[in-house]
């Protein structure tokens, strides 16, 4: 799905690169999640994220997350359960999941800001390639939401790096 440098089959992949566990996904903000709550969630997943070795992108726009997240096999695992336990979001579709060895992603926490028209554009690809009943209709329901314009108020805020506890 990610055709980056790094990746298996790059001429340039460096065979001694750590193991990695990759988790991407997007879900919906539950109600009352705003720009204040979504940097809690960042402050908070710096801390855990960094003792744990995690790193990876959080996104927020208009009541929509996209996560992209790396690290150890065992701590990745043990986020994704939280995540989908965190009352803070609910419709999680998993657009990307894999273990390999590869140089990270996001090796520095860099920070990334996706405007609503772009998360439409990643979503609207997902839904092109999901074959999973439940997440096509769960990314139905994102993009309806998204066309809804219902939270464009949550669409301004700024994003960070980190992946959510």
């Amino acid at each position: 799905m990610f055709d980056e440098y790094g990746f298996p089959g790059d001429p340039d992949f460096d065979y001694a690169a750590p193991t990695l566990y990759t988790f991407v996904y997007c879900s919906r903000a539950a109600e009352g999640v705003d720009d204040m709550e979504v940097n809690r969630i960042i402050e908070s997943a710096q801390r855990y994220n960094l003792a744990k070795g995690i790193t990876g992108v959080l996104v927020f726009g208009s009541g929509v997350f996209f996560q992209w997240i790396e690290g150890p096999p065992a701590e990745v695992q043990k986020l994704i359960a939280s995540l989908h336990s965190d009352p803070r979001h609910y419709d999680i579709v998993p657009l990307d999941r894999g273990e390999e060895k590869r140089e990270r992603l996001y090796p520095n926490w860099e920070m990334e800001r996706v405007e609503a028209d772009d998360i439409r554009t990643v979503l609207q690809d997902a839904l092109e390639s999901a074959e999973d009943d439940n997440n096509v209709a769960a990314l139905r329901r994102i993009l309806e939401h998204l066309a809804s314009g219902s939270l464009n108020s949550l669409g301004r805020g700024s994003f960070g790096s980190s992946a959510a506890t």
